[in-house]
């Protein structure tokens, strides 16, 4: 199987509009054949999904979920183009199913996007400290580091991590398959997590 390349997934993605982690699914699915991850992104609807994410969402609802005993609750701002959508059966348990998973993963950000630079240079600097204490050969801690912050961007990011309720999907593809369905943009605004006797 090829090794998929950041040049890839921007080929493929310039090619599709569809998103970074989805073009990167695509091609892992389609073993690095670029025609095949074309097909495999058209047929989940992802491209035509992607085309939408320019589009405004100002309409939506918050979310909400309380935990059994009343312990912890999440409320999520979902946001989409229209009353009309925010008002279906679909829109609605997306939402909650969105809160219910914000109080389980306990995410500290929606995107990679939102976490200050600071923040990340102090995870670089732990991790750089780590590869000191191992036995890799330092010319290639830069290429170990990038796949650690990928990793730990999968567990703080809401985005980015596997769903609660299908863990072999990403929030992300979650939300694209939702825009797919429903037609309308679809974007996660924010959200707040509280825990009894928690900061």
């Amino acid at each position: 199987m090829a090794a998929i390349t950041t040049a890839m997934v921007k080929e493929l993605r310039e090619a599709t509009n569809a998103g970074i982690l989805d073009c990167k699914k695509a091609l892992d699915q389609a073993e690095g054949n670029f025609e095949k991850a074309v097909e495999y992104l058209r047929e989940k609807g992802l491209s035509s999904a992607a085309k939408k994410a320019d589009r405004a969402a100002n309409e939506g609802l918050i979310g909400t979920y309380v935990h059994s005993g009343s312990r912890m609750a999440s409320l999520v701002e979902v946001n989409c183009e229209t009353d009309f959508v925010a008002r279906t059966e679909q829109f609605q348990e997306l939402s909650r199913d969105l809160a219910m998973h914000v109080v389980a993963a306990r995410p500290e950000y929606v995107s990679r996007e939102e976490v200050p630079t600071d923040v990340i240079e102090k995870e670089k600097v732990i991790f750089r400290a780590q590869l000191a204490e191992s036995d890799r050969p330092e010319h290639i801690w830069d290429k170990i580091i990038e796949g650690k912050v990928d990793k730990w961007y999968s567990e703080i990011c809401l985005l980015e991590q596997p769903f609660i309720k299908d863990p072999n999907k990403t929030v992300q593809d979650l939300v694209v398959e939702s825009i797919a369905a429903l037609g309308e943009n679809i974007r996660i605004r924010r959200f707040a997590r509280l825990e009894l006797g928690g900061s």
